[in-house]
């Protein structure tokens, strides 16, 4: 679909000139009996015509622009109003507001405001002119320009209406002039005439629409509410819709209503009708169909108020209302941005997390609105928020966004890339903030409090926990980390993990708070469930040392890991990895290492060969204590838990996954009465196939210790039956000779048969 430019329209337009420099006018007038006809010039009706068919996404965005339209003459008769009161008018005329009714059996569509009105010369120039900008002329002949909130006053905008409609009838009636009826059906003419019914408007402009066969959606009174609610809800002026209401009422109220009007007649009707009355004391209710003036746009627009003026109940509110949500909005932040481009804003946390949050996660935009000037551009548009943020809603409003023709596509994304880091600097500041007053909270609560302290505690309880958040959103920070590069350092620091201390999250800083004088690494231990993490082998020697680790049970913490190798100077190490040091060894230790090396070499020789293509090498443990071996996996290979998430993936691609599974070590744990025993056996002899079978029990319960597939089940299985021989001290596991069953046990049992299925048969 192609979208023109303004400035694209106006170059148009001058070339256009151009052309027609040596004709006398723009338009060509036709004498008529009732209406002065207009043509378009044949170049002028060409661009309508592709204004109309290909400038516009969506048809139904013709109401936003009339109503814009209609905003706009309000303001205008409003400012007009500061220096001359008595442009208002008297009685109805003082009310600025927009009505907006429909006739389905008409097939018409209308909507009224009490604007400025156009006079003739207005009708024949703003509306059959192309790209003619009346807010412009308007703002060039005051005096002094101001703040109007203006939209443009029957610009390209208005030519939206042939979207809908094969004619169009626009009524107005300025102070300055009679009023006018402007008509045509976008084809090459357009007629003015004066209205023989008239001044009826008082004041304002009426724009009817007869509506295409297949716009014939836009007569119902529900499909009009949504889209005034959409595009239009914080427009600075009342809009009401006739509304067509059905309810039911008893015959009693429905004849009191007619007595009513009906005053004049005589007592003996009135009496006729109290004696009909007590022939039957009970009627049945009756359905009555009233038209009622609804306003559809009452919510406030208080994003373009001061934070401190709006109370938290108007937040919630309006959270509500433009989010469509039940639950009260968790956190919110509402700033002004400045600077290359100014714009005001409500960001929004939501009190829950949509139960389908990442089912279309890379399709899925942001849920923020873009306004400008109080009227909606877009609710889905994919550059205001990354999208580990689409769960932030809330709505910006700019006045210097340069839009198109059309309002529906930008001219520059980047005034949009300007606003977007803006909004993701304070969506972070606010959950920085959120994290410190939590952190803070802690805190005191380890300290000993006097009164006035606890006091300061209590009134501080209402602020959100960054804990719950976390609980919620905690993988949209994580992914933040994976994705934005940019704003790394700072989820950094908003992440948190559980760890071997204590039950409640913790953050990376306050774990290198806690961190001994010699540890220099953040220690962390991957895996699918928090509990068996808890009782890995892995943790053996940390917890004997006091070293706290992080557990990280969620699938995209290995990513995250991945991508944030260190964080503060301090890298991030798997315990599940080779080469791990925790720094505090003493020379003693030293010598122990080198010894037990020595004295093992020939076990983990044996271990390697009986192993191989499936171990790479055989190392002496310095990360287990109690359990006899662990298998280890290459500082940049997947590590057993990222193999487990690997291999779950539908669509994964295995190529990849092989060449990331490095080759494993074995840690055997010397001090292990197991291993002890093997050596024995292996020294005396090598072939010795018990010996052969507990090393491959070894390696396979070290494999599923580890968290790694063990492999093939049905040798694991033959070899834990051999164990259970051993036993047992079976001499074979042959099987024995089936048992003769005796003859007259034979015939009972065959009687037995006989005696089940006559019972079956009766009780079918």
């Amino acid at each position: 679909m192609r979208v023109f430019s303004l400035a694209g329209v106006f170059a148009l337009a001058v070339c256009l000139c151009t052309m027609l420099s040596a004709q006398p006018g723009v338009f060509v007038q036709v004498q008529a009996q009732e209406a002065e006809k207009f043509e378009f010039q044949a170049e002028v009706s060409r661009l309508m015509d592709i204004i109309i068919n290909s400038l516009y996404q969506k048809k139904e965005i013709f109401l936003r622009e009339v109503i814009s339209n209609g905003a706009d003459a309000l303001d205008k008769i409003r400012f007009l109003a500061l220096s001359d009161p008595t442009e208002l008018g008297e009685g109805e005329d003082r009310e600025l507001e927009m009505r907006i009714s429909f006739d389905a059996d008409e097939r018409t569509l209308t909507i009224r405001d009490r604007g400025i009105g156009m006079t003739r010369n207005d009708l024949i120039e703003n509306l059959g002119t192309v790209a003619k900008s009346g807010t412009t002329n308007f703002v060039e002949q005051l005096a002094e320009g101001g703040d109007l909130s203006l939209i443009g006053q029957f610009g390209v905008g208005f030519y939206s209406v042939y979207l809908v409609a094969d004619k169009v009838q626009v009524t107005s009636k300025n102070n300055n002039d009679d009023q006018y009826i402007w008509t045509s059906t976008a084809d090459s003419t357009f007629s003015v005439e004066k209205d023989p019914e008239g001044n009826t408007l008082g004041r304002g402009t009426e724009i009817k629409l007869f509506l295409k066969e297949d716009a014939l959606e836009y007569t119902d009174q529900d499909r009009v509410e949504e889209l005034v609610k959409r595009y239009s809800e914080f427009i600075s002026f009342p809009i009401y819709l006739h509304k067509k209401e059905t309810k039911m009422v008893d015959d009693d109220e429905d004849e009191e209503e007619g007595d009513d009007d009906d005053e004049d007649e005589g007592d003996d009707e009135g009496l006729e009708a109290e004696d009909a009355e007590d022939e039957d004391d009970v009627k049945a209710p009756k359905e009555v169909t009233t038209w009622e003036w609804v306003r559809l746009n009452d919510q406030p627009a208080i994003w373009t108020r001061s934070a401190s003026d709006v109370s938290d109940e108007e937040y919630k509110a309006f959270y509500k209302a433009i989010s469509k949500d039940y639950m009260d909005p968790f956190a919110w932040t509402h700033f002004r941005g400045e600077g290359e481009v100014e714009f005001r804003s409500i960001l929004y946390i939501p009190g829950k997390p949509p139960y389908n949050m990442f089912d279309n996660y890379y399709n899925t935009n942001s849920q923020l609105k873009l306004f400008v000037r109080k009227v909606l551009i877009r609710d889905d548009f994919e550059d205001l928020m990354p999208r580990y943020l689409n769960f932030i809603k809330g709505v910006v409003d700019s006045d210097d966004l340069p839009l198109s023709v059309s309002r529906e596509t930008l001219q520059q994304h980047k005034a949009v890339k300007v606003i977007g880091k803006k909004l993701v600097r304070k969506t972070l500041d606010l959950l920085r903030k959120m994290a410190d007053a939590e952190k803070r909270k802690s805190e005191k609560k380890d300290e000993d409090t006097d009164e006035e302290e606890e006091d300061e505690e209590e009134e501080e309880s209402n602020e959100p926990s960054y804990s719950e958040f976390f609980q919620n959103f905690g993988k949209n920070i994580k992914l933040g980390v994976v994705e934005d590069s940019a704003n790394k350092n700072r989820l950094a620091k908003l992440i948190r993990f559980y760890s071997t201390k204590g039950d409640d999250l913790v953050s990376l800083e306050s774990y290198m708070e806690r961190m001994p004088e010699w540890q220099k690494d953040i220690y962390f231990l991957a895996g699918d469930d928090l509990e068996t993490l808890k009782h890995s082998p892995f943790l053996e020697r940390a917890n004997h040392k006091g070293v706290e680790v992080l557990l990280m049970d969620d699938p995209i913490d290995e990513y995250v890991v991945q991508n944030l190798p260190e964080f503060e100077g301090a890298k991030l190490k798997s315990l599940a990895k080779e080469g791990v040091k925790f720094g505090d060894e003493t020379e003693e230790d030293k010598k122990r290492e080198v010894f037990y090396k020595k004295e093992f070499k020939g076990l983990c020789d044996w271990l390697k060969e009986l192993f191989t293509g499936k171990i790479e090498k055989v190392v002496v443990s310095k990360r287990v204590t109690d359990t006899p071996s662990v298998i280890v996996t290459g500082q940049f290979g997947h590590s057993a838990n990222m193999e487990r998430i690997m291999k779950s993936q539908a669509f994964g691609d295995n190529s990849r996954m092989q060449m990331m599974m490095s080759q494993k070590t074995m840690e055997i744990n010397v001090r292990h009465p197991i291993i002890a025993e093997l050596k024995k056996l292996m020294d005396e002899d090598k072939d010795n196939e018990e010996a052969k079978d507990i090393a491959w029990l070894l390696y396979d319960t070290a494999m599923i210790n580890s968290g790694f597939d063990f492999g093939n089940p049905k040798d694991f299985s033959q070899r834990m039956f051999r164990l259970m021989q051993s036993g047992l001290k079976l001499e074979s596991l042959d099987l024995l000779d089936e048992v003769e069953v005796p003859e007259e046990e034979e015939e009972e049992d065959a009687e037995a048969e006989n005696l089940d299925s006559d019972a079956e048969e009766k009780e079918l």
